[in-house]
């Protein structure tokens, strides 16, 4: 599909206010998206995990109004109103104007809670900005008319063009967004060996997944609850003269199409030699980058010496993966799931700041509440 395919012809409904909910999750990538050009389009393909415990839920009310050629909303965030959330907005609505041009008819009224708490280290603009999307998405879902919804039928998009609209949209928000939106296993970018796979928007990976990765665990260490000292709006531009730029985009190509044997087969021992090399190369991009920065604490290095030390001893297929930050998520098959977690109690629960960690495990993507 191309962009302009997700601009709808002119509305034959029309609704005067209302109230949409929907619950959206994070996602944690497996093979890393770093580097980006405009509009918010990926310079590599990846692939993540959908998460099921950590989201946000975010209830839009509309109601009609006078165009004025402004957008008119508010953002509330747990009962709070939050003005500092505004210009990420104003930005998100002038960039999906085109694809929902309703926007300017409309006040809208964003109120959103995180099932994780804040300041916890856990990104929110993926779930956030796909909840929002979504929400929107059903708004237009009222205004089109039967015989202008692609495939659709009874005045409603069908699933799939929902979906990938809904994708579409939460991408121009926040670019990981776009993998928040359908689940377990996500793949966003062009990729030849993957069917469907876009630029555009995140797709469900198409092909046969190995039990041994059904209900996968994961553990995120808070390390570090601090605001992070470089943004990953500001990484992600500095790939742009990266003199390393044009092999790690090769490696992430071939580390996706390795990963579609390993998914197959459920090799684990490969899946975590992917995920962790994955990991550290995203942060050595960081550390060879001009201007250079580190984001890893040293109780994240610590963190992934004791896995390391741990799986040598013990031979479980626990590993870690890191996002641009200093938290650690530890990954780990579902039936190790009682000696991983003893491990983490007795021995990494130091490292965390106020002994705080998560658990969470793969989900199905957003719901309609």
């Amino acid at each position: 599909m191309r962009a302009k395919d997700f601009i709808p012809k002119p509305y034959q409904n029309t609704k005067i206010e209302g109230k949409v909910t929907w619950s959206s999750p994070s996602n944690i990538a497996l093979v890393k998206y770093w580097g980006k050009r405009e509009p918010q389009l990926p310079e590599n393909p990846s692939i993540s995990f959908t998460l099921s415990n950590c989201k946000t839920i975010t209830t839009l009310g509309y109601s009609k109004r006078e165009n004025d050629g402004k957008f008119s909303f508010e953002v509330v965030l747990d009962g709070e109103k939050k003005d500092a959330f505004k210009p990420k907005i104003e930005t998100f609505f002038n960039r999906v104007e085109a694809y929902l041009p309703f926007l300017k008819d409309y006040h809208f009224k964003i109120e959103t809670q995180n099932t994780f708490p804040h300041s916890s280290g856990i990104a929110s603009s993926a779930s956030g900005m796909s909840a929002l999307a979504l929400c929107l998405m059903s708004i237009e879902q009222t205004l089109v008319a039967p015989h202008d919804t692609p495939g659709g039928g009874q005045g409603a998009y069908d699933e799939s063009y929902f979906f990938k609209k809904a994708s579409f949209l939460a991408r121009l928000g926040s670019g990981s967004a776009c993998r928040s939106v359908e689940g377990p296993l996500v793949v966003w970018g062009t990729h030849d060996k993957i069917v469907g796979s876009s630029d555009l928007f995140g797709v469900t990976y198409p092909f046969e997944v190995h039990p041994n990765f059904s209900n996968y665990q994961d553990v995120i260490l808070l390390v570090d609850k601090g605001e992070k000292q470089v943004s990953s709006s500001v990484g992600h531009n500095l790939m742009r003269d990266h003199p390393f730029a044009r092999e790690r985009f090769h490696q992430a190509h071939n580390h996706l199409t390795a990963l579609k044997e390993i998914f197959k087969e459920g090799n684990l021992e490969a899946f975590i030699g992917i995920v962790e090399r994955e990991a550290l190369t995203l942060h050595a991009m960081m550390m060879t980058s001009m201007p250079y920065f580190i984001l890893m604490k040293p109780n994240t290095l610590k963190i992934i010496n004791a896995i390391w030390s741990f799986r040598a001893k013990t031979g479980l297929k626990v590993c870690f993966t890191l996002d641009a930050g200093a938290n650690v998520h530890v990954l780990f098959p579902e039936n190790e799931t009682k000696q991983v977690l003893e491990f983490i109690n007795n021995e990494l629960v130091a490292y965390c700041e106020n002994g705080n960690y998560i658990c969470d495990q793969i989900g199905y993507g957003a719901k309609k509440l």
